[in-house]
């Protein structure tokens, strides 16, 4: 339950980023079509997320090396990324160019609807503990008995 409620601050962070970038790229110089906007948005948004779930959210679930990290990494923008860039995709698709929702409000929407699924993906695989390495003893055959 711990890491559910640290997941869902980490995500308020993560979607506070995601919704200023997009706002910034949508309503900046130069404005960029909302698909791509969004892609950029949530790309940023999940390398933040990794960064804090990493840090506060998974703690207890320390990775002992840079090569594990970096594994970690791969998996978590692999699955939460995934979901995250295709979902809010595919929600934002519908929900603003179908249903003509604004922006932020098709927004807030689309993150809610991957959370779940999200917090899933990143407990059991990407953030799992990973089984101690111990030297397995490989014993040689005993001589034979004459």
């Amino acid at each position: 339950m711990l890491h559910w409620l640290k997941f869902n601050a980490v995500g308020v962070l993560g979607f506070a980023l995601q919704s200023a970038v997009l706002f910034l790229l949508t309503h900046g110089a130069p404005v960029l079509p909302y698909l791509v906007a969004t892609g950029i948005a949530v790309e940023l948004a999940v390398l933040n997320n990794f960064f804090w779930h990493q840090r506060w959210t998974w703690r207890d679930r320390p990775s002992t090396t840079v090569v594990e990290t970096l594994v970690r990494l791969m998996k978590f923008n692999f699955t939460n990324g995934l979901v995250s860039l295709t979902g809010n995709l595919f929600f934002m698709s519908l929900l603003v160019g179908y249903l003509h929702l604004n922006i932020s409000g098709a927004n807030l929407i689309s993150v809610v609807l991957c959370s779940l699924v999200n917090f899933i993906l990143a407990d059991r695989f990407a953030f799992q503990l990973m089984a101690p390495t111990t030297p397995v003893a490989v014993s040689s055959p005993a001589p034979p008995e004459f």
